[in-house]
């Protein structure tokens, strides 16, 4: 009986045979995935959970926002950006550059869309995706659907869920408490002294925001961290790091960038912001973390305007309490803490992916996995690397798709009950 009603529950499923690769993501890196195919004639089908292209984007960041990177390490494969944005885009601009880039490839990707599970079937050699589907027409609730493709395209990114630590005594805190996904301008916190925990890009720039705003940020450093000018003699940082490694090996490009970082920005220890053992460069590939462009926070440090701390031991109401024992008053807290890959919790699959979400492999060989899974967006290296990884993707997709003739008997035989193709 129970084989029954989980049999009659997934003929309740609307199941659609995709013909071509499936993309989980319609963020950059999907995005980018699409346009690629498209370009080697490739069909396929997009998802999206949320209602729009690049939801993160949209929802997720804060008003002041800009490109870390010049433009030209941040665009997508087969379209620049337009000439007339300037060298770092802001955070509209690059949000309408998105939605030229989807116009420009007739990329539709189908919204409201979440996908709950994925696994590959080694009966038939194809995957199965089930989603739930919201939006007009689902009488407000969840439509199941079934996909079923050969080839599955993961590009939902290294930042789709915020990563929100146990902190003690947060809950009796009794102010305002904001995950920096939520945080816009800090225009609402004017007057207020306001608690960032986290100090990498995301820590210093909100912290710089709320100086504009005339607020007291204070700043939780609980680790070491390198900060690094935007800018070295007119140039990019980035753009003088890709130049030297061409020379150098990593230790000596992170020496000389350290160094140059001296020169501009002083000792930064002074301030409460140790650097770590290894070098940027060597850090950011062992362990992705990224280091700082300075645009104008530790100025404010320096001046005292922005206020730095050692870790959080706990909360207390209206105050917080540091691991030196000092006590201080806070109004508000905003964690600036992360972001984190959702892909262990719908993607059953340990051969591609670590349980932390991101590739084994590291770049540049983590985009492929066997049975037709691919990854896109996960390099650590932002958008330029979730670039290379589309156009390996759609390269490796299409010589297959290319070569293959479709095995119609055999996906016939295996998905009888499969109500429409796509």
């Amino acid at each position: 009986m129970a084989q029954m009603s989980g049999h009659r529950e997934i003929l309740k499923r609307r199941c659609r045979l995709v013909n071509g690769p499936l993309i989980v993501g319609a963020g950059p890196s999907g995005l980018a995935v699409g346009a690629c195919l498209k370009e080697h004639g490739v069909p396929f089908v997009i998802l999206e959970r949320s209602s729009s292209i690049a939801s993160l984007w949209r929802n997720r960041t804060y008003d002041r926002l800009k490109l870390h990177l010049p433009k030209q390490f941040s665009q997508l494969p087969k379209l620049p950006f337009p000439d007339d944005f300037p060298e770092y885009p802001t955070r509209n601009q690059f949000i309408d550059y998105l939605e030229s880039y989807a116009a420009h490839f007739e990329l539709s990707p189908r919204f409201n869309e979440t996908v709950q599970s994925a696994k590959y079937d080694d009966t038939c050699g194809m995957w199965r995706v089930s989603t739930t589907a919201a939006g007009p027409g689902t009488a407000n609730r969840s439509a199941e659907v079934e996909y079923i493709c050969q080839w599955l395209v993961v590009s939902t990114g290294e930042n789709a869920e915020p990563v929100i630590p146990e902190m003690e005594g947060l809950r009796k805190f009794g102010g305002q408490v904001t995950h920096a996904s939520d945080y816009r301008s800090g225009e609402t916190y004017q007057g207020k002294q306001v608690l960032v925990v986290g100090c990498g890009n995301s820590g210093m720039e909100v912290c710089l925001d709320l100086c504009h705003h005339k607020s007291f940020p204070v700043m939780v450093v609980r680790d070491s961290v390198h900060v690094l000018p935007r800018e070295i003699f007119r140039k990019s940082t980035f753009e003088l790091a890709v130049f030297l490694m061409k020379w150098f090996p990593v230790k000596v490009v992170d020496k000389i960038l350290l160094a140059l970082s001296w020169m501009i920005l002083g000792n930064t220890e002074r301030y409460g912001l140790k650097r770590p053992s290894l070098g940027p460069l060597e850090l950011k590939q062992m362990q992705g973390k990224t280091p700082v462009l300075d645009i104008g926070a530790l100025r404010k440090i320096k001046s005292g305007d922005i206020k730095v701390v050692p870790g959080a031991k706990g909360f207390l109401h209206g105050s917080v309490e540091l691991v030196d024992g000092r006590v201080i008053d806070v109004d508000s807290v905003i964690l600036a803490t992360g972001y984190c890959s959702n892909v262990p919790s719908w993607l059953q699959d340990t051969a591609l992916f670590n349980k932390d979400g991101f590739p084994k492999q590291p770049f540049p060989s983590g985009w492929k996995g066997k049975s037709g899974l691919y990854a896109v967006g996960f390099t650590r290296r932002g958008l330029s690397g979730a670039s290379h990884d589309a156009v390996q993707v759609a390269e490796d997709i299409s010589r297959v798709w290319k070569e293959e003739t479709r095995q119609a008997k055999h996906i016939v035989a295996c998905h009888r009950r499969c109500i429409s193709q796509i």
